[in-house]
């Protein structure tokens, strides 16, 4: 997959079919589209998606994202997107009038066909639209397909239905509606090697501040490191009982493995959550509750 940023200085010369979007979460809506544009790409046509990178406003759970922009590459690449556009919202992208962002796109994207969905819009004041999008495709000669919206129990599926979903802790639920596990993707760090000491060695990942995080707690789950998949136990959130300050992270304790990892880039998908984080008198305490924890998960996993 090639990656690409400066929208304003590229030019593709193979023809594309474009998808459109913001594509946080990369749920199952989005899939739809995606059907759309391999069905298209089957014909001849690279397969292409243009996303913006917006910076959060600010930090809290209405601003923060589903997927970071690292997770987000990663999951087109599985997919087998051809081109990854990720447009940086800069003052130039905010005022440009829609009109001629449809021809910055066709002309410097090769589009052939573009897909979106009904609620796309784009251009200074978002002023642009499907019905834009179809009043101009003669003008620049390429096609339209207008996908719409998948519905889950009465509701579209959205990545603000999947935010308030994270943030009850219905992570069982909030995975129906990706069609994948929540995941954290990052580079294993060390940390304060307390688990290592009491017989619990565990791996670190600290994402970003802009990453949606569930309820501080508990959850099974699964860890993609090195090609192979594990199951595992891991705690999100600050480490109460362990004295200092430390950042938002997950903790995570992989099922029957042993190895050097630091530094090396691990997925953690949360599958079920098993309690709230909880601050214990001691290392005892933890010790015991870490036991209980590993018992359930591993009943958990049993059962899949």
């Amino acid at each position: 997959m090639r990656y690409e940023k400066d929208f304003l200085h590229l030019q593709l010369t193979e023809p594309t079919v474009l998808s459109l979007g913001k594509f946080d979460g990369l749920h199952r809506g989005h899939e739809l589209l995606m059907e759309s544009v391999f069905e298209k790409a089957q014909t001849g046509l690279k397969a292409a998606v243009f996303t913006f990178d917006i910076p959060p406003v600010r930090m809290d759970s209405m601003h923060q994202v589903i997927t970071t922009n690292e997770e987000k590459q990663k999951l087109f690449l599985e997919r087998g997107v051809d081109y990854l556009i990720e447009c940086p919202f800069t003052e130039e992208i905010m005022h440009m009038e829609a009109e001629q962002f449809i021809e910055e796109i066709v002309r410097r994207l090769c589009v052939k066909w573009i897909v979106v969905g009904t609620d796309f819009h784009f251009g200074h004041n978002r002023r642009g639209d499907y019905h834009m999008l179809q009043e101009y495709a003669p003008v620049y000669g390429y096609q339209l397909r207008v996908v719409q919206k998948m519905q889950y129990q009465g509701r579209d599926i959205s990545s603000t239905y999947i935010r308030e979903a994270l943030l009850k802790g219905s992570i069982e639920f909030a995975n129906e509606l990706l069609g994948y596990p929540y995941f954290i993707r990052g580079k294993i760090i060390h940390g304060n090697q307390i688990g290592r000491t009491i017989g619990f060695p565990t791996i670190n990942i600290n994402p970003p501040p802009q990453k949606l995080l569930p309820p501080y707690g508990v959850y099974v789950s699964r860890i993609r490191l090195d090609g192979k998949r594990y199951g595992g136990i891991t705690n999100i959130g600050k480490k109460p009982t362990i004295r200092g300050d430390y950042p938002a992270g997950a903790e995570t304790y992989i099922y029957d493995f042993h190895g050097d990892v630091y530094e090396k880039t691990a997925r953690v998908e949360l599958l079920h959550f098993e309690r709230p984080e909880m601050r214990f008198a001691g290392i005892g305490e933890l010790r015991a509750q870490l036991e209980k924890a590993l018992a359930y998960g591993r009943a958990y996993l049993a059962d899949q």
